[in-house]
């Protein structure tokens, strides 16, 4: 088992490395239909396993197509991560998309609706009183 200190440096390495596969790796041209960002790694403790929860921006369909190109490039991503990083064995990689983001932009859009009819409503109010 490795110490959760290597754990939390081999995750930073595949997100870094991931990424650079994404700008200028990945041939398949459905990673290019959305924007593609890796938000976060999780890595087992046993260094076998790795999620990669990537964030794509775009269209519905577009977000699909990259999905499906990221999930078909899974073996080529795991071959470059084995030669990029020296590891006694390449964890096996699985892409997730992550929506945080999305849902994160939708709450704050709710928030701001709910202050400006609160500040509405006082505006309604004072102008009742005077």
């Amino acid at each position: 088992m490795a110490t959760s200190r290597r754990v939390a440096r081999v995750a930073s390495l595949i997100q870094q490395e991931v990424s650079q596969m994404l700008i200028n790796g990945i041939k398949d041209d459905r990673v290019g239909a959305g924007m593609v960002s890796v938000t976060n790694v999780d890595v087992s403790n046993d260094l076998q396993h790795a999620k990669i929860f990537v964030s794509i921006y775009g269209t519905e369909e577009a977000k699909t197509e990259t999905m499906a190109g990221l999930k078909s490039s899974t073996a080529f991503v795991r071959r470059e991560l084995g030669q990029r990083i020296r590891l006694r064995r390449t964890p096996e990689v699985v892409f997730y998309e992550d929506r945080s983001l999305e849902l994160g932009d939708r709450t704050l859009s709710l928030i701001n609706q709910l202050s400006e009819k609160r500040e509405e409503k006082t505006d309604e109010a004072k102008e009742l009183e005077n």
